[in-house]
């Protein structure tokens, strides 16, 4: 059932004390002082961000090995983690003999482009990533660390298969290789700030793209297949059962954008949304399929609810138009039913 981001003027007023007579009158003067502007530096060096990369698929293969948690959770972080520890649990509640063995991995580093962002002192450090696998480098691949400043190191949040890498923009870059961050929640910056984005794929998944979905994204493969997943999934049952799909809070709400070379930007973001089964009349129950082992139990039950974490990148214009969803990537984490509800 798995659906599978000026310069400030300080007016300083000094008064000034007199060191003449009461006939020499003191005089006061306003001085005009301009506080330097915060200096921004580079998040780190392309090495070190390679670098990063490669000890996060070393230690991920070190926690998948054994479906490691703790281990787990120095490497990532948000919507990855969320996604991650799902899938642990989904393996976890297969028999032995139906777990798949794990297979070791690791990224290309020849074939990643990393694209580091400028920060001031005190503003969250990330920086993205795009991989390339496969034959001809078919296959490409979003990535987003971000820095845990209090523990100083550096964890994934994000990692996004693209529908097509054709799709990816040309990243700007300045003089000395470095990218520009782009505040994703203001209209300054993006035509379609980050919370109507996510809106808009909710819809997606809740009417098929008929309220905002199509309105706001233009057609491509990754918006069609979210609009294919509401599409199939509301009919599964035929006239014995039904599917909704909702939105729900946001569970991880940071954004991650990058200037493109036509002014626009990448944006990578996440969102939450719901999916509820039910039965259409008493006396019918749903069973739970192998997969939802971990979550449901085997019991049958009237309805069963289901919550995903899911991660999006889109393409986003800096002027009106439509945005161009690219990838996107979700897992149930959550899941309970009529005897697995407190509040049945």
């Amino acid at each position: 059932m798995l659906l599978s981001a000026a310069v400030s003027v300080t007016l300083t007023a000094t008064a000034c004390v007199s060191s003449g007579s009461a006939d020499d009158p003191a005089t006061a003067r306003a001085t005009h002082t301009v506080s330097p502007t915060p200096t921004a530096e580079p998040a780190l060096t392309k090495k070190a961000a390679l670098a990063q990369i490669a000890h996060y698929s070393k230690i991920n293969n070190e926690a998948n090995a054994d479906n490691n948690r703790q281990l787990l959770d120095t490497i990532e972080d948000g919507p990855l983690y969320a996604m991650s520890v799902a899938d642990y649990k989904q393996d976890e509640g297969l028999p032995k003999g139906d777990r798949e063995k794990y297979k070791p991995w690791s990224y290309y580093l020849a074939a990643t482009d990393v694209y580091i962002p400028r920060f001031t002192a005190g503003q969250p450090k990330w920086f993205a990533a795009v991989t390339y696998s496969g034959k001809d480098n078919k296959y490409a691949r979003v990535l987003i660390m971000t820095e845990q400043d209090k523990l100083k190191r550096w964890e994934m949040v994000a990692a996004v298969d693209l529908d097509d890498k054709k799709q990816i923009p040309e990243i700007a870059l300045d003089a000395d290789g470095y990218a520009t961050a782009v505040d994703a929640t203001s209209t300054k910056a993006v035509a379609a700030p980050v919370d109507v984005l996510r809106t808009a794929v909710l819809d997606n998944f809740a009417t098929g793209g008929t309220m905002s979905g199509k309105k706001v994204y233009a057609t491509t493969k990754t918006s069609t297949r979210q609009i294919k997943v509401h599409d199939e999934t509301i009919h599964k049952f035929g006239s014995r059962g039904t599917t909704e799909f909702t939105s729900a809070a946001t569970e991880f709400p940071d954004s991650y954008a990058l200037k493109t070379t036509d002014g626009d930007a990448l944006v990578v973001f996440a969102h939450t949304h719901t999916q509820r089964d039910a039965v259409a009349h008493s006396g019918l129950q749903i069973v739970p399929e192998k997969d939802d082992r971990a979550w449901l139990k085997d019991k049958p039950s009237p309805y069963f609810a289901y919550t995903f974490n899911c991660s999006d990148v889109a393409t986003v214009p800096a002027t009106p138009g439509k945005s161009k969803l690219i990838g996107y990537t979700c897992r149930r984490t959550a899941a309970e039913g009529l005897s697995t509800s407190s509040a049945a």
